[in-house]
């Protein structure tokens, strides 16, 4: 049962006192339709790869490997389905985390295969390997880079296109990225990484929430020098030699979006992974994907995983839900028993631009709070790889506020902005 029903505004600006807000009916459609119910098209926003004349001579002629998962679609179709019908050559597809079809749960291992649609291999970055290896690439001429990102540290898409352009230096192929608009690009918020807590859920220095497209974030992680030891160094002798007579060279091509800005609202086309399944819920993620971290549920095996939260122990008075598997959460945390704690709101568009341009604390401090057993709360290692240092967790424990929690980002936060600017390829929110 609910204990008080607040409106979504309310909520989201005074997300600490959500500890029973009712469900209402929901003002953001799934991925595929814009807030007022329209194809995410209709918004006049597009992605590159529905610019075709953009990018398909960087491709025709030459042998091409892709980067995709199912979020790489033009105009309906497949990008996989477009290029081939365009009559340019695939020689390989490599997939990231959920796979090539984007089915596969979070954190599956997956293996190599081949695309029964087309008879091009596929080769997984996520599972043996994360980065495409000499012999993948050994007869390709361009590299391809098409995924929808969601725009936060965590989410582990970038960390497979920076080992993808770490490949293309280091092999010395140019890669293009077909840009994609960034569902969570009207704010930076939250803790800039420390580099002792880098993993392939945050790899680089920048806050939770970071503001740019994924081109964007390909021309900072090169420029910045923040890529590996070897691609870094390729990359400088590359510059040297690249006027070069007839020299094939690394080179970073960014095809834009048309008609986006930091601050527009757009709707996604297609689910970005399995947990994923609404813009409320995407809203949502960079705040609470910290739950993953604790032993509550993040909402995994619900309607709403990651607006719902919560755990046996906490207070029965809270909203109720249940964990079940389910085909993208096959063993979700508390599986089959009766959790107790919160379901976070369908924010409208209006509201997530006027009140969500900040992470929410809220809850996580309401629950701790909450929790009986403080000491077995969180887990530690886990819960400092999301965050990106070990200072959060210490501060929560503390009894920090989210005010002085908050304050403490801004030093880093401040100086990420001055870098981020000079990489801004479309109007920004500020």
């Amino acid at each position: 049962m609910f204990a008080r029903i607040l409106p979504a505004a309310l909520l989201l600006s005074l997300f600490a006192s959500c500890a029973g807000a009712q469900k209402t009916k929901s003002t953001e459609a799934a991925p595929g339709t814009s807030a007022a119910g329209n194809p995410a098209g209709a918004q006049g926003i597009l992605p590159a790869a529905e610019r075709p004349d953009q990018y398909l001579p960087h491709l025709k002629g030459k042998r091409v490997a892709l980067l995709v998962n199912q979020t790489s679609t033009a105009g309906g179709k497949h990008l996989v389905d477009v290029l081939r019908a365009q009559g340019v050559t695939l020689q390989v597809i490599f997939g990231p985390e959920h796979g090539f079809r984007g089915n596969a749960p979070d954190g599956a291992k997956i293996e190599s295969s081949t695309d029964p649609a087309t008879g091009v291999p596929v080769v997984s970055l996520y599972g043996k390997k994360l980065k495409p290896s000499a012999e993948d690439l050994k007869n390709v001429d361009v590299m391809v880079y098409d995924i929808q990102d969601v725009g936060t540290r965590f989410y582990t898409y970038i960390s497979s296109l920076q080992y993808y352009m770490e490949a293309a230096l280091e092999n010395n192929i140019p890669l293009v990225v077909l840009d994609r608009p960034n569902p969570n690009g009207h704010y930076v918020d939250g803790p800039v990484l420390d580099r002792r807590f880098a993993s392939f859920v945050g790899m680089q220095p920048v806050p939770v929430v970071y503001g740019l497209t994924a081109g964007e974030y390909a021309q900072m992680i090169l420029q910045e020098g923040w890529l590996s030891e070897s691609a870094n160094a390729a990359y400088r002798n590359l510059q040297r030699a690249r006027y070069a007579a007839g020299a094939r060279f690394f080179q970073l091509h960014v095809v834009p979006c048309a008609n986006y800005t930091h601050g527009s609202v757009y709707a996604l086309p297609v689910a970005p992974s399995p947990n994923l399944p609404t813009m409320a819920t995407i809203w949502w993620y960079p705040s609470t994907c910290l739950f993953e971290g604790t032993v509550l549920s993040e909402g995994r095996g619900t309607p709403a995983p990651f607006r719902t939260m919560g755990h046996p122990e906490l207070p029965k008075t809270l909203y109720s839900f249940t964990p079940r598997a389910t085909s993208g959460a096959p063993n979700p945390k508390h599986k089959d028993a009766t959790c107790y704690g919160w379901l976070l709101p369908e924010p409208s568009a209006a509201t997530v631009t006027s009140t969500h341009n900040r992470l929410q604390l809220g809850t996580l401090l309401e629950a701790y709070r909450l929790f009986p057993q403080k000491d077995s709360f969180f887990k530690v290692s886990t819960f400092n790889r999301l965050a990106g240092n070990d200072v959060l967790l210490q501060q929560i424990r503390e009894g920090k506020s989210e005010a002085e929690i908050r304050a403490s980002w801004q030093p880093g936060i401040t100086a990420y902005k001055a870098i981020r600017k000079n990489y801004l390829l479309y109007p920004d929110f500020e």
